[in-house]
């Protein structure tokens, strides 16, 4: 197991609300918080929860983010700079925008990305774990 993993929205969305997991992301998520590894979340997958949450379609928010973030030191919210954005220009494989900007946070942290999403699996543009 390695020891950094980005979570997409989806998979942070079922890990704070408490859902079901594939065994190896429950692995990781333990792990992260046992310490043990780094979790990266990316911006737009912070906005898109913000963005569900706004309009009830999910359970959880951006308060349960925050307690996250306060309670395991090795979770951290990575910033949407423009190396990520000129990363997600470059993927073409995925053609919605915000999945490439998660997909791209991904590969400019050196993280596998924690995501369930069938498009961002078959691209081919970034190691996934589900």
């Amino acid at each position: 197991m390695q020891n950094r993993y980005a979570a997409d929205t989806m998979a942070l969305i079922l890990y704070l609300e408490k859902r079901k997991l594939s065994k190896a992301v429950t692995n990781i998520f333990s792990e992260v918080e046992n310490g043990n590894i780094e979790l990266i979340i990316p911006s737009m997958a912070i906005a898109e929860l913000g963005c569900l949450a706004e309009r009830n379609r999910i359970d959880t928010n951006l308060t349960e983010v925050r307690k996250l973030l306060t309670h395991f030191k090795n979770v951290k919210i990575e910033p949407l700079k423009l190396e990520i954005v000129e990363a997600a220009f470059r993927i073409k494989t995925i053609p919605e925008l915000h999945d490439r900007l998660i997909a791209a946070t991904s590969v400019i942290c050196n993280a596998s990305l924690i995501t369930n999403d069938p498009v961002i699996q078959a691209s081919g543009s970034v190691k996934v774990i589900w």
